[in-house]
């Protein structure tokens, strides 16, 4: 990629999703393979892959598949095979963690680093360029100013810079967590993260006095980096990247075409400035929607850390979708109960009201809610979700069987009769705050045809020699594609408009991926030319301009690692470098490390260590820090940085806070019973490969 090209990453859980990511304006899509990558269950078959590689290359987009989960010995040639028939697939680049891979015969195709490798500073960013990433994603919780060290400590017309912009945030460091792995052996680093940070916690101080109870204190807010984004472009982002292989079809294409038009946005802005910028593919996206990020699922959104440390980051009250205020309720009425009083008259006032649909009758036994809508002019529908937070801020969720506008007919005003009966929903009273969590409306719209994607050309009808026709097809990126035909050489009817009907024959590029910018008629005589004539050299050009297009596709070429090969930053790599086979080994030691100790997926720690390092601080979220009280009189020095403790259930972890670096580490140890169903598949990986050799302290002989 070109250093003055903007490319929108889009996820994709199946083919089907990745084409319409791609009419909806990405730029590249990345996906699972057939196996190997980090969601265990968004993995997509060779044909599959094929079938989007065709149409994303269409566009000069672009596929990458990842392969970024640490690979045992024994799965390292099966990862290799998969990465040779990705590529014989087309695809144009893999994404992955595991540095045993760079030790393989792999073939030409471009690498990228997985978040997963954990890049923090310019020295590991600097590193991954030179043994050959032509891509690298910095960590989540970086700066703007961190984002802009590794910017200049790179070559940027070697590596491009891709970060996350949209999505589900983890709290950790990617690739430093593995409370999954030691509470239930589903490792994060290999594809099955069990999300212990979803869970509802106690929090404790040393001496057992609860500070929280159950509040979910690890849970993050979604990733919105939509008001960043100019400055993200500043600082030396190229990629942005949108979470979510685990998403449906309507969240990838509402958040993709939310992306493309902030980037469409800032490319004309900057085009005509002295560093123009260009979007990485070709072709124009006109959407049929306005995109709104509110509408999918969301624990609320935060831009986390790239302005600096917030409090407000954590979705500490629930880790589900509390959706978006739309109104009150103002009465229920229970089965059996006919007099249930509305409250219609303590409305709030919203103005000259619409005229409301004619109110059908009511069963006076049947139970319904009363809500007033914010909107006088908004709606609710049969399958909504609503939801509203009980006494305890627990978020209750209300699925709508049946909605119709309520018998008063005042402006706003719905009866909804709920799915589940009325007595299960907890907390639900006259006054109450009312969410919209799923708008069936919305989710309609998005399952129909909601964006088309064009590649702009030139069509151009000439007469080379008497009776001979050629229509010249030239597109945006300078393909061509001709077809000749013979003509009778009868003149029109209506001279004067001959030109003008012939142009607007050849403009009917349908279904295709192309739209006419221009058409010019260029004849000697204004002919008559039958319009079937006219279409077979519009089909016939349109192919071969198809033909030659993917015949000049170039995927992006794999970089060659610097030789002689560079150091890597440390000497010493402890299990947070996450090596797992022999060959990651010898890729550090080939670049000057000299103890390198095993992964923690190889059941090797066995007493407490930190399960999981995240810059997210506890303490600061409960406005605990030292750092924050040291200007409040009376208070400096009495608040320090003692270890907390998290309770769920029989689950206990502590937490112990770095505050030099600002960073907490959740600390627990591994359970014996993940230990015994461990040792079958570490056995297996010995047998079948060059037993490893880790050392806990430096040999004397290294």
């Amino acid at each position: 990629m070109l250093a003055h090209e903007l490319e929108l990453l889009a996820p994709a859980r199946t083919a089907d999703i990745g084409i319409e990511a791609i009419n909806h304006g990405a730029d590249a899509v990345y996906i699972g393979g057939p196996a190997f990558g980090a969601r265990a269950t968004a993995n997509n078959d060779l044909a599959d892959i094929e079938r989007l590689v065709r149409h994303a290359h269409r566009f000069n987009a672009k596929i990458f598949i990842t392969l970024n989960t640490i690979l045992r010995d024994d799965e390292l040639e099966g990862a290799r095979r998969m990465a040779w028939q990705i590529y014989e697939a087309g695809a144009d680049a893999l994404i992955v963690q595991d540095m045993g891979l760079l030790q393989l015969d792999l073939p030409p195709i471009q690498l990228h680093a997985s978040t997963q490798t954990d890049i923090r500073t310019p020295e590991k960013a600097r590193f991954m360029q030179d043994v050959g990433f032509s891509q690298i994603v910095p960590a989540r919780e970086l700066t703007l100013q961190q984002i802009a060290a590794i910017r200049d400590a790179i070559d940027i017309n070697r590596t491009t810079i891709e970060f996350f912009v949209h999505g589900a945030l983890c709290v950790a460091y990617s690739g430093q967590c593995f409370i999954s792995h030691a509470h239930t052996g589903r490792s994060a680093n290999r594809g099955d993260c069990s999300q212990a940070c979803r869970l509802p916690y106690q929090v404790q101080d040393d001496k057992g006095r609860f500070i929280a109870y159950d509040k979910h204190v690890l849970s993050m807010k979604d990733n919105n980096q939509s008001g960043n984004m100019r400055a993200l472009v500043d600082a030396g982002v190229r990629s942005f990247k949108i979470e979510g292989r685990y998403k449906d079809m309507g969240y990838v294409k509402n958040i993709t075409g939310h992306y493309r038009k902030l980037l469409d946005e800032i490319i004309e802005e900057r085009e005509l400035g002295e560093a123009p910028l260009r979007r990485a593919s070709s072709g124009k996206t006109t959407l049929h929607f306005t995109p709104d990020p509110n509408q999918n699922f969301n624990r609320e959104f935060t831009d986390y850390f790239v302005g600096g440390r917030k409090e407000d980051i954590g979705a500490f009250d629930s880790p589900k979708n509390p959706g978006t205020a739309i109104g009150w309720v103002t009465a229920i009425a229970k089965t059996g109960d006919a007099s249930a009083h509305s409250a219609s008259k303590s409305l709030h006032k919203h103005g000259k009201s619409p005229k409301t649909p004619q109110a059908p009758a009511f069963n006076a036994g049947e139970s319904w809610v009363e809500i007033q809508l914010q909107d006088p002019q908004a709606m609710l529908s049969n399958g909504d979700g609503l939801c509203y937070y009980d006494l305890h801020k627990e978020l209750v969720g209300m699925a709508i069987d049946r909605a119709e506008p309520a018998p008063s007919k005042q402006p706003g005003l719905w009866r909804v009769w709920p799915k589940d009966a009325l007595s299960s929903l907890k907390d639900l009273r006259k006054d109450l705050e009312i969410n919209r969590n799923r708008d069936m409306n919305w989710i309609r719209m998005m399952e129909r045809q909601s964006s088309e994607r064009h590649i702009g050309l030139w069509a151009q009808l000439q007469e080379p020699r008497p009776g001979q026709l050629q229509l010249l097809l030239t597109d945006e990126d300078g393909y061509t594609g001709t077809a000749q035909a013979e003509h009778a050489q009868q003149l029109a009817n209506e001279p004067t408009q001959a030109a003008t009907t012939i142009a607007k024959q050849l403009n009917r590029f349908g279904n295709t991926a192309f739209h006419a910018l221009d058409v010019q008629v260029q004849c000697k005589q204004p002919w008559f030319l039958p319009a079937s004539q006219l279409n077979q050299l519009r089909r016939d050009a349109l192919a071969q301009l198809e033909h030659n297009r993917a015949a000049g596709y170039k995927r992006p070429e794999r970089a060659a690692p610097v030789e002689p090969p560079v150091p890597f930053p440390e000497d010493t790599l402890t299990y947070l470098a996450n090596v797992l086979n022999h060959q990651a080994h010898d890729f550090y030691i080939k670049h000057g490390v000299q103890v390198v100790d095993a992964a923690y997926e190889a059941d090797q720690e066995l007493g407490e260590v930190s399960l999981m390092i995240t810059k997210h601080c506890v303490r600061f979220s409960m406005s605990l820090c030292p750092k924050q009280a040291k200007g409040v009189i009376g208070v400096k020095g009495t608040i320090k940085a003692e270890p907390l403790h998290l309770i769920n259930g029989k689950e206990k972890l502590t937490l112990r806070f770095d505050c030099k670096p600002c960073e907490m580490h959740v600390v627990g140890k591994i359970k014996p019973g993940v230990l015994q169903q461990q040792k079958q598949a570490v056995a297996q990986s010995r047998s079948q490969g060059v037993p490893m050799t880790f050392y806990r302290k430096r040999p004397a002989h290294l």
